[in-house]
């Protein structure tokens, strides 16, 4: 699997997501300046990691979708290619129409740093086939700006097709208020494209990869886009 992080002034994740991506692939990911206007040939999957791009002004991720790099990856996702969108990723991801919704301020109006549970909402795709349907992970949450938003007719559109990838939940899987801190519509987690080959997720599942991390509840995730590919 070739895949790409790019890089936009205020990104700080992607050491991690490299590190994450490096352990399934055996093989550094390459990273890709903002002022990039093309994507490497032969890429299997572009990365958006997390941070603060632009250091968040105007909107979370408004300006780094405007980037020539972010021309590259909707027409790279256009002819078919896979987008991973982590924190100010799926930010970016949403801004630039990618996905749809938009990531609004935390409902308490506070950053949240802190580890979170999530239920796999939908098996099988890219992006989640190593988890069972309904399997609970943990991972780290560290935004300010995390709250789901979409118009009630979207939200029905992503539930009815099967377009939510993950909920916010109690270790035991239960969807409740009290799970969902940043007050997500329909506590949404993380999404995924019509075609299932996008996906955007708020919490970082790439700073649990390892036991030395304090666990591999992420790991799941990167190992499915392993199959993904040696199968395609």
């Amino acid at each position: 699997m070739k895949a790409a992080i790019i890089v936009f002034p205020g990104t700080n994740r992607e050491r991690d997501m490299a590190v994450a991506l490096e352990r399934v692939t055996g093989r550094k990911p390459l990273m890709l300046f903002h002022r990039e206007s093309e994507l490497p040939p032969g890429l299997d999957l572009a990365v958006l990691a997390g941070g603060f791009s632009y250091g968040d002004y105007l909107r979370c991720g408004a300006m780094a979708a405007q980037s020539p790099a972010m021309h590259a990856v909707k027409d790279f996702a256009d002819r078919g290619g896979h987008v991973l969108g982590v924190c100010n990723g799926f930010q970016i991801m949403v801004e630039a129409g990618l996905l749809p919704g938009a990531l609004l301020r935390n409902a308490s109006l506070r950053f949240l740093s802190m580890d979170c549970h999530m239920r796999v909402e939908r098996a099988g795709t890219p992006f989640t086939s190593r988890w069972q349907q309904g399997a609970v992970f943990r991972a780290p949450m560290a935004h300010g700006d995390g709250n789901y938003f979409a118009d009630d007719a979207t939200l029905d559109r992503l539930e009815g097709e099967g377009l939510v990838a993950f909920r916010y939940s109690t270790e035991k899987g239960e969807v409740t208020e009290a799970a969902n801190r940043n007050g997500s519509a329909r506590n949404i987690a993380g999404i995924l494209s019509d075609n299932l080959r996008l996906c955007g997720i708020m919490p970082h599942p790439e700073d649990l990869v390892d036991p030395l991390m304090g666990g591999t509840d992420g790991l799941p995730m990167f190992e499915s886009l392993v199959d993904n590919f040696a199968t395609a």
